[in-house]
């Protein structure tokens, strides 16, 4: 009889992996749409693949969550710590990003508002086509996304679906997406509606410039930018 159980919960292992195969390939894709094409996504399936067989093993429906959210989590996550094992980005890709960082800071904290492209790039003594290609570099030489805060990017996907039982991490969640959601609210108008759009809404950057009749590269760049002023605003939380 033992054993007729056990081959029946592997069984439906089995059938739930099946199931899901869809979540990591849309994940896959959602991912590819902001990485350079040298990333191929046959990697971040094989990836996803095993985050969701990590999802399975350690699902726990008591805990509240459905298991297609649990691994959601768990496969942009096993992706996302693949792809940081292997960051191609050049240092000087790194060295532009935390200047940015800092001339937006700097000049927000002079000014007490929105600082500009115009003002940023004169801040950098740098043509505004130059800033320009810096937040396109960026934006396309790695991923800025929530993680980049410091904070795991799941940070704001996860309510109580059991993903980490340290009460610490958990309220530390919690502060930090309180502290982010009205960071957000701060930002420039069109800013907060790309990350909406691109975070909520899971629009990639072609699909957003059709929503707002822009081309992918601007809307690429207002991104960037949107991440470089958080960034900025949110230091406390940045390792």
């Amino acid at each position: 009889m033992g054993k007729a159980n056990a081959y029946s919960a592997q069984q439906d292992k089995l059938a739930l992996l099946e199931q899901h195969t869809v979540l990591v390939k849309r994940i896959a894709y959602h991912l590819l749409a902001r990485l350079p094409a040298s990333v191929l996504v046959d990697d971040l399936i094989q990836s996803g693949m095993i985050g969701l067989l990590e999802a399975s093993n350690n699902f726990d429906s008591r805990k509240g969550a459905s298991f297609e959210t649990f691994a959601g989590i768990r496969i942009r996550g096993a992706m996302l710590d693949e792809m940081r094992r292997g960051d191609w980005t050049p240092r000087s890709v790194h060295r532009n990003s935390r200047m940015v960082s800092d001339a937006i800071k700097s000049l927000e904290a002079e000014f007490g508002r929105d600082v500009t492209d115009i003002e940023v790039a004169e801040k950098l003594d740098i043509s505004l086509n130059e800033y320009h290609h810096i937040l396109s570099e960026v934006s396309s030489g790695k991923i800025i996304g929530l993680d980049d805060l410091g904070v795991s990017e799941d940070a704001i996907h996860v309510d109580n679906d059991g993903r980490n039982d340290d009460p610490y991490q958990n309220v530390e969640q919690i502060v930090f997406k309180k502290a982010l959601s009205e960071c957000i609210t701060t930002l420039p108008e069109r800013e907060a509606l790309v990350l909406s759009l691109y975070y909520d809404e899971e629009l990639n950057l072609r699909e957003i410039g059709q929503v707002l009749d822009v081309s992918e590269s601007r809307v690429s760049q207002i991104h960037s930018q949107a991440m470089h002023r958080l960034k900025a605003r949110m230091q406390s939380w940045q390792s």
